[in-house]
């Protein structure tokens, strides 16, 4: 029987230029969900250390000083090593060197990127990751198209509008469970959305975890993002 990942990465560095003003003064991670009181990275470590997580290594970037002030000061439920790229790595590169320092680098692992709110069972991802021996796993979301849909017939006639349906397509959802052998994969720059996944996916050793129906997941990319994700954290019951 495998036994879940206990440690993870957060990779942090981005600049969320396209939430800006609220990235003016504070990297991306460190944007806090109205309401909340809390930042997306302390929601992400409350989430982590739930699933059985004890030990993150958060790989920073753009305002390093300001994610790692508020991790010195905040009363965390798990251990945190903060790392910082002297020079910029590209998104394999930084994956790679934040790997370097995870307490077991022998054992699987998550990762998750700085900018992703969900809730779903990190160890359902594992068993399923384990079962197909990946390599590497990606759990996969189906967002909602942000625009309403037009259904036509085969004449053209509109037939029907469906208000912001499912995509049809699943998407990278930006969490992921790594084999131990993964991060010699890794290339020490560049990007392995490009290079290693592609690869792996040849092989057939790459797996896709659907999130579960319902799992809450949500990029925040935009201040709408954030105006959404309040709206939808004050309708939980």
């Amino acid at each position: 029987m495998h036994t879940s990942p206990t440690q993870a990465v957060i990779l942090a560095g981005g600049q969320g230029s396209r939430l800006r003003p609220y990235t003016d003064d504070r990297p991306k991670p460190m944007v806090e969900i109205p309401g909340t009181g809390t930042p997306i990275i302390g929601h992400q470590l409350s989430w982590l250390a739930a699933e059985g997580v004890t030990h993150a290594v958060v790989s920073c970037g753009h305002l390093a000083e300001v994610l790692q002030e508020w991790l010195a000061a905040a009363e965390l439920p798990l251990e945190v090593t903060t790392v910082v790229e002297s020079e910029p790595l590209g998104r394999g590169g930084g994956l790679k060197y934040a790997a370097a320092h995870l307490p077991e680098p022998g054992q699987p692992w998550y990762a998750t990127n700085g900018d992703i709110w969900t809730r779903f069972s990190l160890r359902e991802m594992a068993d399923f990751h384990a079962e197909r021996d990946a390599a590497a796993t990606l759990a996969l979301a189906r967002p909602r198209i942000p625009w309403g849909a037009v259904e036509t017939d085969a004449f053209g006639h509109i037939t029907d509008f469906i208000e912001s349906p499912p995509s049809p397509y699943l998407i990278n959802a930006g969490v992921y469970v790594f084999s131990a052998a993964f991060t010699d994969l890794l290339p020490d720059l560049g990007d392995h959305e490009r290079t290693t996944f592609p690869r792996l996916a040849r092989e057939r050793r790459l797996a896709g975890f659907p999130l579960p129906q319902g799992a809450y997941w949500r990029a925040i990319d935009t201040a709408k993002d954030l105006t959404e994700a309040a709206k939808e954290l004050a309708a939980q019951p």
